[in-house]
C-alpha cells in the first residue's frame, strides 16, 4: 500500500480507475450494462481515425481537488493518488504494472531485477534508454540520490512536511543493510533479513522512482537536501528535469494543470499537444463540461445514473471499473484523541460495523455500481488475495449492534448512548465534500448511527483538506471519516497491511494492535510454496476484517466517461493501480 493510494470514496467514480479483469463488451453505455455489481464491463463501439498531434486531453479531476504536489517521495498530507497521476506522467516509476499486476518492463525504469533464494540480495538493472529531458542518462546516481533522499525524510524528526509516507512499507528504510551502484546501470540492495521476494519487490524496490540528482542534489547536507524538496514539493514547475513523457507547462491552483510532451522521452510518444488536469467545482459542472466538450475524459456521479443519454447520444461512452481497493470509515485513534478511548475497544468497533448498512448503500446511493466490503481485500475484481470466508461479516443488525453496545455498558440516556462514567457517543463526523453520493452516504450512516444511541454531527470537507486532517495526529476535531478509501498501489503494492494497519502506521489514524502486527509481519516472510504464502495471508486478512481497524464500507465503481475522438484511454488506464499512462492516449481528427 502508499502514498498514491488515498483517493476519495466519490470521487472512485470519478477517476479512471481499473482493475486486473476488468474487460470491455460492445453495449452503448452504463445504463445498458446489467445493472448490477457483478457486471464492470461495458464501452461503446470503437472510434478510428488519423491521429490529431494538435488534440488537447481535457482530463476532470474529482470535485474540489486539488493537485498540490508534485514529487515522486510524497508526504502523508498530500499523499493522493490525483497528484500521482500526474506525476507519473512526468516522472518514471522504478516499475509500472500492467493491468494484470505484472511488471510492465518496457515501461519500467528498471529492466529486470533478480534475487537470492533467501531473499536478502537483489540486483535491479536500469534500463539505459531512459533519459532525463536535459539530455543526461538515467542512473544509478540518481537511484542512490532517492534512496538517500527516503532515508533522510524517513527519520522521526524529519524537517517538515516530513517524514515520508512509506517509511515502513516494504521494510523501507530499516529493514535495508545497503544500497550500493555496481556500475551507472545496476543497484544492488542487501536486506537485513529474508524477505517474501515479490513483496519486497512490490512493495520495496518499486518506492525508488528516480530523481535528477544532476538537478536536484543541491545542498551540502541532507537534512537542508529535503527540506529543499519538501519546500519546491508544491511547485509543480519544480519540475525542470524529467524523465517521463511529459513535463510541465503550467500551474493554476484551484484551475488546471498543463503538461505537454517531453521531447526526450524515450518510450513511447505520446501523441497529443497537451493534457489538461481539469479542477472541478462539482459533479454537476463537470457534466456540464463533458456536455459542451470542454472536458473529453471524466466521468459520471452515480447520482447522475439515469442522465446519461445526454452523454451517449453525442457518442461518449460511459465504463463502470472497479479499484483493486477498499473504502473506509476511519476512527480518530491517535493518542490524545477525544475519543480514542472509545474506538479502542472492539466491542464498540463491531457494534459502529454492524450500524452500516452497506447493501442499502450500494443499492440506492450507488445503483448497484458497488460491491459490500467486509475487510481488506475487496471482493471485485477477482484475485487471488480475496477470501471469501469474510463475506458477509458484521452484516447489517441494528438490533444486535445496540445490544453490543449495551452489553459493553453503555445505555440510552436522552437518546444518546452513555458510558456509567457519563461519557456520550457524539461524534463529529468528517466526509469528503463535492460529491452528491458521498453526502448522501454520509447522512445515512448519520441516520443509521442515531438508531442505535450514536449521535454523529456530519461536517463535509474538500478532499486535500480531509486528508490533510485525517493524517495529522494532533488535528483532533474530528471523530469519524468518511470519504476516503486506499487503492493497493502505493508506497506498496503487494496487499498487506503494512502502512495501514499496523502499530504506527504512516497511513493509519492510530490503531495498534500486536497480533495485527504479527500477522502483517508474517506476510513479508519467504515460503517454499506459493499455497504456504496464501495460507499466511488469509490469516492476516481474516483477523484484520475482524478487529476493525477501520469500517469497512463499499468500493464504488469509477463510472470511466470518454468522448469519441479520444482513443486509447480504457486500453491504458493502469487498472491494477490507477495510474493511467497517458503517452498512450491520442485524439483522432
Amino acid at each position: 500500500m502508499r502514498k498514491r493510494a488515498l483517493v476519495s470514496a466519490g470521487a472512485a467514480v470519478a477517476i479512471v480507475l481499473g482493475v486486473a479483469g476488468c474487460g470491455t463488451s460492445t453495449s452503448n453505455s452504463a445504463s445498458n450494462a446489467t445493472n448490477s455489481a457483478t457486471t464492470n464491463t461495458t464501452t461503446t463501439t470503437t472510434t478510428t481515425g488519423q491521429v490529431n498531434p494538435a488534440g488537447v486531453i481535457d482530463y476532470a479531476l474529482p470535485p474540489q481537488t486539488d493537485l498540490n504536489w508534485f514529487l515522486p517521495i510524497f508526504n502523508a498530507a498530500n499523499d493522493s493518488l490525483y497528484n500521482s497521476q500526474i506525476v507519473d506522467q512526468m516522472y518514471i516509476p522504478m516499475l509500472v504494472l500492467n493491468n494484470d499486476y505484472s511488471i510492465n518492463w518496457q515501461d519500467s525504469i528498471a529492466k529486470n531485477i533478480t534475487y537470492n533464494k533467501q531473499g536478502t540480495v537483489y540486483h535491479i538493472f536500469l534500463n539505459p534508454k531512459w533519459k532525463w529531458s536535459n539530455g543526461k542518462p538515467v542512473t544509478s546516481t540518481d537511484v542512490l540520490f532517492t534512496w538517500n533522499v527516503i532515508k533522510a525524510a524517513s527519520a522521526s524528526n524529519a524537517p517538515k512536511p516530513w517524514p515520508f509516507v512509506g517509511v515502513g512499507t516494504g521494510d523501507i528504510p530499516n529493514g535495508v543493510k545497503s544500497v550500493v551502484a555496481n556500475g551507472p546501470y545496476e543497484v544492488t540492495i542487501t536486506l537485513n533479513q529474508p524477505a517474501n521476494q515479490q513483496w519486497f519487490i512490490y512493495n520495496g524496490i518499486i518506492q525508488l522512482t528516480p530523481l535528477p540528482a544532476a538537478y536536484m542534489d543541491v545542498k551540502s547536507n541532507i537534512t537542508d537536501e529535503i527540506k529543499y524538496l519538501g519546500a519546491n514539493a508544491t511547485n509543480m514547475m519544480f519540475d525542470k528535469v524529467v524523465d517521463g513523457p511529459f513535463k510541465p507547462l503550467l500551474a493554476k491552483d484551484k484551475q488546471e494543470w498543463v503538461i505537454v510532451p517531453n521531447s526526450s522521452y524515450a518510450g513511447h510518444k505520446p501523441q497529443v499537444s497537451k493534457v489538461i488536469f481539469q479542477y472541478e467545482g462539482s459533479n454537476e459542472s463537470e457534466f456540464a463540461a463533458l456536455r459542451s466538450g470542454q472536458i473529453n475524459v471524466g466521468y459520471l456521479d452515480q447520482s447522475q445514473l439515469g442522465s446519461e443519454s445526454a452523454l451517449t447520444s453525442m457518442g461518449d461512452t460511459v465504463t463502470p471499473e472497479y479499484a483493486f481497493g477498499i473504502f473506509w470509515i476511519e476512527m480518530n485513534m491517535y493518542k490524545g484523541a477525544p475519543n480514542a478511548s472509545i474506538f479502542d475497544q472492539l466491542p464498540i468497533r463491531q457494534a459502529l460495523q454492524m450500524a452500516i448498512d452497506r447493501q442499502t448503500i450500494v443499492k440506492d446511493i450507488y445503483k448497484g455500481f458497488a460491491v459490500p466490503l467486509y475487510g481488506p481485500i475487496p471482493p471485485q475484481p477477482a484475485t487471488k488475495f480475496y477470501d471469501p470466508a469474510v463475506n458477509g461479516l458484521y452484516s447489517f443488525n441494528l438490533a444486535k449492534a445496540k445490544q453490543t453496545l449495551e452489553s459493553a455498558g453503555w445505555h440510552l440516556k436522552n437518546g444518546v448512548m452513555t458510558n456509567a462514567q457519563g461519557k456520550k457517543m457524539e461524534f463529529t463526523m468528517m466526509y469528503v465534500s463535492g460529491s452528491e453520493s458521498t453526502q448522501q452516504e454520509a447522512e445515512l450512516v448519520q441516520q443509521d448511527l442515531a438508531q442505535i444511541g450514536v449521535k454523529v454531527t456530519l461536517k463535509g470537507e474538500p478532499f486535500a483538506q480531509f486528508i490533510s486532517i485525517t493524517s495529522t495526529p494532533s488535528n483532533h476535531s474530528w471523530d469519524l471519516a468518511l470519504g476516503s478509501g486506499w487503492v493497493y498501489n502505493g508506497p506498496g503494492y503487494y496487499p498487506t497491511g503494512e502502512g495501514l494497519f499496523n502499530t504506527g502506521a504512516s497511513s493509519g489514524t492510530g490503531f495498534s494492535d500486536p497480533k495485527e502486527d504479527q500477522l502483517i509481519n508474517a506476510t513479508h516472510q519467504p515460503y517454499p510454496t506459493e499455497a504456504q504464502t496464501m495460507k499466511v495471508f488469509d490469516e492476516y486478512e481474516m483477523y484484520t476484517a475482524k478487529v476493525l481497524p477501520f469500517l469497512w464500507t463499499v468500493n464504488p465503481a469509477s463510472l470511466v466517461v470518454v468522448a469519441p475522438h479520444v482513443q486509447g484511454v480504457l486500453q491504458h488506464l493502469n487498472a491494477a493501480d490507477g495510474l493511467p499512462e497517458m503517452q498512450y492516449w491520442y485524439v483522432t481528427k
